[in-house]
C-alpha cells in the first residue's frame, strides 16, 4: 500500500507540473487530466487520514503502557481509532482494487424497441424515463441525442447522454436485452405478451480516446424528417457520417443546426468505436466476467420485468425484487449495487 501511495503522489506531482503551462487548459486532453487530478487528490486525502489515525493510535498505546489515570481514557479512544482505521483501510482496498478504466466517463445510451411491436416501443419509452428519473435523483444531467417516436406513444429508438460522476460505472451493466411480460392495454383477451427492448451503454469517448482520420469519413447532409418545426424540415440540417474502415454509420437530425448535428454524430461515432475496442478486449476475459459485463451481443437477455407477478429479475446475478412501478420511476440502485458486488468479486479474484 505504501508503494502505491508513493506512485499516486508522484503522478499527482507530474500532473501539477503539466498544469503549470496555461496552454494545457485548451487541449482536448485537459478534461481527462483534471478528472485524474481530482481522483488522486481524493485518494491521497484518505491516505493522509490513515497516517493521522495511525499516529493517534500509537500515542494512545503509549498512554496505555504508561498507565496512570489517563490509561482508561486512552483505551476508549484507541477502540474508536481502530474502528476508524478499519473503515479507512476498507476504502483504500476498494480504491486499489483493479477497476474498469472507463468508469469515470459519461455515457451514451441507445434504446431500441425490439420484439413486440407497439408494446415494445412503449416499453422502450418506459426504460428511457427510468434512466432519466434515476439520473435526476443522482444529480446527473441528461441530453437527448436523437429520437424516433412511435405512433403508439413510445420510441422506436432513442439515444441520450448521461453526464455525472462515474456515470459509466453505474450504468454500464444496463446494456443488453430487457424483457417485459404484461397484458398490453390493447389486449382484449387479457393475454400476457412478452416484448423486448435493447439497451446499448457506451462510454462517451473524448477526442484523445479514439483517433479518427478525416479521410476515413464520408459525411452526407440531407433534409430532416419528422417533427422539429419548419426550419428543421426545410433545410439540409441532418447529418449522416460513415466511418469507412469499420463500416459504422451514425446519423443525427435532432438539432436545427447542421453543425450541432455533426458534433452529436461525431460524439456517438467516437463512442461506438471505443465500445468496439472494449468488446474486443472483453473477448479475452474470463467467461464469468463476460457473463456479467456482457459480450456486446444485443440478443443477450439480461433482465425481465414481470408485471403479473410484480417481479424484476436480473438473470446475470440471479437477483429478484418486487415494485416494478418504483423501478420504472428510477429506483434501481439496489439492482446496480448487486451487479457492482459481482464485478468487485470477479476483479478481486483476477
Amino acid at each position: 500500500m505504501d508503494k502505491k501511495e508513493q506512485e499516486f503522489r508522484s503522478e499527482l506531482a507530474s500532473i501539477a507540473k503539466k498544469l503549470e503551462d496555461p496552454a494545457v487548459f485548451s487541449t482536448p486532453g485537459y478534461p481527462k487530466l483534471a478528472r485524474r487530478q481530482k481522483k488522486l487528490e481524493d485518494t491521497l486525502t484518505i491516505f493522509d487520514e490513515k497516517r493521522r489515525l495511525e499516529s493517534e493510535a500509537s500515542d494512545a498505546n503509549d498512554m496505555i503502557e504508561a498507565g496512570g489515570e489517563l490509561a482508561d481514557l486512552a483505551r476508549t479512544e484507541l477502540s474508536s481509532l481502530e474502528a476508524s482505521l478499519e473503515t479507512t483501510d476498507e476504502k483504500l482496498t476498494e480504491i486499489l482494487t483493479p477497476k474498469d478504466p472507463n468508469n469515470d466517463k459519461d455515457v451514451i445510451i441507445e434504446i431500441r424497441a425490439a420484439a413486440g411491436g407497439d408494446e415494445a416501443s412503449l416499453f422502450a419509452g418506459e426504460l428511457y424515463r427510468m434512466y432519466v428519473r434515476w439520473a435526476e435523483t443522482h444529480n446527473y444531467s441528461v441530453e437527448l441525442v436523437n429520437e424516433s417516436p412511435s405512433e403508439a406513444g413510445g420510441f422506436k429508438e432513442i439515444s441520450f447522454t448521461v453526464r455525472g460522476d462515474e456515470a459509466y460505472k453505474f450504468l454500464k451493466f444496463e446494456a443488453g436485452v430487457h424483457r417485459v411480460q404484461r397484458v398490453p392495454a390493447t389486449e382484449s383477451q387479457g393475454r400476457i405478451h412478452t416484448s423486448t427492448a435493447t439497451v446499448a451503454v457506451m462510454p462517451e469517448a473524448e477526442e484523445t480516446d479514439v483517433e479518427i482520420k478525416n479521410e476515413d469519413l464520408r459525411i452526407d447532409v440531407y433534409r430532416s424528417g419528422g417533427k422539429g418545426g419548419q426550419s428543421v424540415n426545410t433545410t439540409d440540417s441532418a447529418v449522416r457520417i460513415t466511418h469507412v474502415p469499420s463500416g459504422l454509420v451514425v446519423s443525427n437530425q435532432d438539432e436545427k443546426s447542421q453543425i450541432k448535428n455533426k458534433a452529436k454524430a461525431m460524439s456517438v461515432l467516437r463512442s461506438r468505436l471505443l465500445q468496439k475496442k472494449i468488446d474486443e478486449e472483453q473477448k479475452e476475459q474470463s467467461d464469468s466476467r463476460n457473463k456479467l459485463i456482457g459480450s456486446g451481443d444485443r440478443a443477450e437477455k439480461i433482465r425481465t420485468y414481470n408485471f403479473p407477478q410484480d417481479r424484476i429479475t436480473d438473470h446475470r446475478v440471479g437477483y429478484s425484487r418486487s415494485n416494478i412501478p418504483g423501478a420504472l420511476d428510477g429506483q434501481i440502485d439496489d439492482i446496480i449495487e448487486e451487479l457492482h458486488k459481482a464485478e468487485h468479486e470477479l476483479l478481486s479474484n483476477e
